[in-house]
């Protein structure tokens, strides 16, 4: 009986392997169909994915890269001119032979060492007491470092506040203030903003600022924020 029961089982068993095979068939038919039927359509997608991979390394190998360097040789010589206090051959931009900052800038905004141009562009031309072009050159200026951000905002601030808007400038303050986790820069450009808004009779936003220097900076601070929160008092 047992003998019976083991060659049923056995049996069972081998209809489940042909089965399993004969599914395995009817899917290998099926796909062979599918690619049968679309294999023009296929080819058409794998042939635009193979295209575009090459692309985008071709564009980093043959545009991007010379594109870099060639910016980077431009703002070097611009640089070059700002260390030894050549400002406006520094900032440049009125010739082909001499790009400065801001015709580095003009020609690869596109690349990092050219937004960085833009900054120091804006720099001069705040110098320069041009606070609007200014202003308008250290917006083009973007960053993953966070402190470098926190300058842009306190430079177009001052820009700002050279252009009399001096609550639009209290606001980039606020920017500059939140935007590096330096400890000192937040110190700074809070400190910046509490003197503005007193300045401007804002005394509970004075307050804020220097309540946080108090709270969170003392150590740069020396004690003046005591100082100021009395005056938020009077003033």
């Amino acid at each position: 009986m047992a003998k019976l029961t083991k060659n049923a089982q056995n049996e069972q068993e081998g209809k489940e392997t042909v089965a399993f095979f004969k599914d395995l068939d009817k899917e290998a038919l099926n796909t062979e169909r599918f690619l049968e039927r679309y294999s023009k359509p296929l080819s058409i997608i794998f042939g635009v994915l193979i295209v575009g991979v090459l692309g985008f390394f071709a564009y980093k190998q043959f545009i991007v890269a010379p594109k870099n360097a060639e910016a980077v040789k431009s703002f070097l010589a611009a640089q070059k001119n700002l260390t030894q206090g050549k400002d406006k051959e520094a900032l440049g931009g009125n010739s082909a032979a001499n790009p400065g900052f801001k015709g580095t800038y003009n020609e690869y905004s596109s690349t990092q060492i050219g937004k960085l141009s833009a900054y120091n562009a804006g720099l001069l031309k705040f110098k320069e007491g041009k606070f609007q072009e200014a202003y308008d050159l250290l917006d083009k200026f973007s960053s993953d470092n966070k402190a470098l951000m926190a300058m842009k905002y306190g430079a177009m601030a001052d820009a700002k506040s050279g252009l009399n808007k001096n609550d639009e400038a209290l606001a980039l303050l606020d920017k500059a203030a939140s935007a590096s986790d330096d400890p000192y820069t937040t110190y700074y450009f809070t400190r910046k903003a509490g003197i503005l808004a007193l300045g401007l009779k804002k005394n509970a936003e004075a307050k804020k600022y220097f309540a946080t220097i108090d709270e969170k900076y003392q150590d740069y601070d020396n004690g003046m924020s005591d100082s100021y929160i009395e005056m938020t008092k009077y003033y």
